[in-house]
C-alpha cells in the first residue's frame, strides 16, 4: 500500500495549541507529513508585518514536533510549488478558509494534480493575531 503524503503550510509564529491542533489532526489523515513554514519575506509581502519569531527557529519549532515527518521552507504561496516539490496526495488547511475563492481555486489546481485539499477544524480560541494583540496590551 502507497504512503499517503499529507502537506500544509504557514507561518507558525509564536507557535501555539491551534498550531499544534493543525499539526496533528493532519498527521492523523497521512502517513507522512510534510510541513511548509513560510519566510519571513513571504509573511511580510502578504501579512504587512513583521514576524516575531525568525524562520530559523520557527522551522526548528515545528521540525520538534513529533507529528510533522519533514520541514521545508516556503516562499510562496503556490501550491502547486509545493506539490511540485513534496508529491503530496493532501494538502491540509484550517477549515476557517473553507469557501474561500483563493481556496476554491486551490482545490481544482490540486485536482487536476491527483490531490485533495482537506480542511480540518480550525482553532477559534487561539491564534497568533490574538497573541500579538494581548502582547501589545500588556506594554
Amino acid at each position: 500500500m502507497e504512503k499517503i503524503i499529507g502537506y500544509t503550510q504557514g507561518t507558525f509564529d509564536m507557535f501555539h495549541i491551534g498550531h499544534l491542533n493543525l499539526l496533528k489532526n493532519a498527521r492523523a489523515n497521512c502517513d507522512y507529513l510534510v510541513a511548509g513554514v513560510n519566510s519571513d519575506e513571504l509573511v511580510e509581502s502578504y501579512k504587512g508585518k513583521e514576524v516575531i519569531v525568525p524562520l530559523e527557529e520557527r522551522m526548528a519549532i515545528v521540525e520538534a514536533i513529533k507529528y510533522v515527518d519533514k520541514v521545508i521552507r516556503t516562499d510562496t504561496l503556490d501550491k502547486k510549488d509545493a506539490w511540485n516539490k513534496v508529491k503530496f496526495q493532501k494538502l491540509f488547511i484550517g477549515d476557517d478558509w473553507k469557501g474561500n475563492e483563493r481556496w476554491k481555486k486551490t482545490e481544482e489546481e490540486m485536482k487536476e494534480l491527483g490531490a485533495v485539499v482537506e480542511y480540518l477544524p480550525y482553532t477559534k480560541e487561539t491564534c497568533s493575531t490574538m497573541l500579538r494583540e494581548k502582547l501589545i496590551d500588556v506594554k
